[in-house]
């Protein structure tokens, strides 16, 4: 395949320190300049659906100062991804503190917009209730459900809180409600930690959701795990949501529901590059990082370099 032309790259290290300049994701432009991109990061600075510890609004802005140090090249992958895509960093989402419903409206209205320009959306967290707004953008525009990739300690299918429908732990009720994703092709990992009753996961399997438990993937290890997420997939348009306390807390310090018994960064990345090589991939979101409780920075960098397996595949598959 000859060379393509790539608008977006970002600045060169070995020239301008990468302490130097204004933040963004890996030094790549900022600018709303979609139809040069392939691939739009974009933070949603939203945590109004925390049930714990809030503090996730400033999510984006951590794993953009972390991403600094991350570089063009992923070994892991074999690629560079700047030589492959070309990356643009939109800034953030307005949203409207403390307003669920007026935040959920302008979340998706930014999503159609990215996706309405054939631009891969790479969204920054915020709290998990931000994927049902982006998921409602996502199929709007493409006309039809997507598969549902999900790493996370928690399944997110619970129908309300305290009486009301939003909150972090429910986006995926209502996106199976809605018909935003295919549950038959859709799986979750890393599920773990105490629930509230016996029967907590019971929706989620009752509707066809895959769900391989913590445990379960420390038994079965990543080989394995991986082969169950890909023949599940099994080809369809995939979206990818990837919350950060899928890692053990001592990994991710920095969220507002950590659970032990998790997994590694490196497992992750083993994890997030064996299941998406190759894959249809209309998006991810990387969410829950909290970086008032993050030690040394540590979740937000393991955020970002999240971030850059998924580009990485991305611009894998269009070598």
């Amino acid at each position: 395949m000859p060379k393509r032309n790539i608008a977006y790259k970002p600045v060169d290290s070995l020239k301008s320190p990468r302490f130097s300049g204004v933040r963004t994701y890996m030094r790549l432009p900022h600018g709303t300049g979609l139809e040069k991109a392939d691939v739009a990061v974009f933070g949603v600075p939203f945590d109004t659906g925390t049930s714990f510890c809030p503090g996730a609004r400033f999510g984006p802005a951590a794993i953009r100062d972390a991403s600094s140090i991350l570089k063009p090249y992923c070994p892991l992958t074999d690629v560079n991804i700047v030589e492959n895509i070309s990356v643009l960093d939109y800034g953030d989402i307005d949203t409207v503190p403390g307003y669920m419903d007026d935040s959920f409206v302008k979340i998706e209205a930014g999503m159609v917009k990215i996706c309405e320009a054939g631009v891969i959306p790479l969204g920054m967290g915020g709290d998990h209730s931000i994927t049902l707004p982006l998921l409602r953008g996502l199929t709007k525009v493409h006309g039809e459900p997507v598969a549902l990739l999900h790493f996370d300690a928690h399944s997110d299918t619970i129908s309300d809180y305290f009486g009301r429908d939003y909150n972090h732990g429910t986006p995926f009720y209502w996106a199976i409600e809605e018909g935003l994703i295919k549950p038959e092709h859709s799986i979750q990992v890393g599920i773990r930690g105490p629930l509230y009753t016996k029967d907590a996961l019971d929706y989620a399997k009752n509707k066809g959701l895959e769900i391989i438990t913590g445990p379960q993937l420390h038994d079965l290890g990543l080989r394995e795990t991986i082969k169950c997420a890909r023949d599940r997939i099994n080809g369809q348009p995939v979206y990818v949501s990837f919350d950060i306390d899928f890692l053990d807390a001592a990994y991710a310090p920095g969220t507002g529901t950590p659970e032990i018994g998790g997994f590694t960064t490196h497992q992750a990345l083993q994890l997030m590059a064996g299941c998406c090589v190759g894959m249809n991939l209309k998006g991810m979101d990387l969410v829950e990082v909290m970086p008032a409780q993050d030690n040394a920075g540590i979740t937000a960098l393991a955020g970002a370099s999240l971030m850059h397996i998924f580009l990485a595949q991305v611009a894998k598959g269009l070598e």
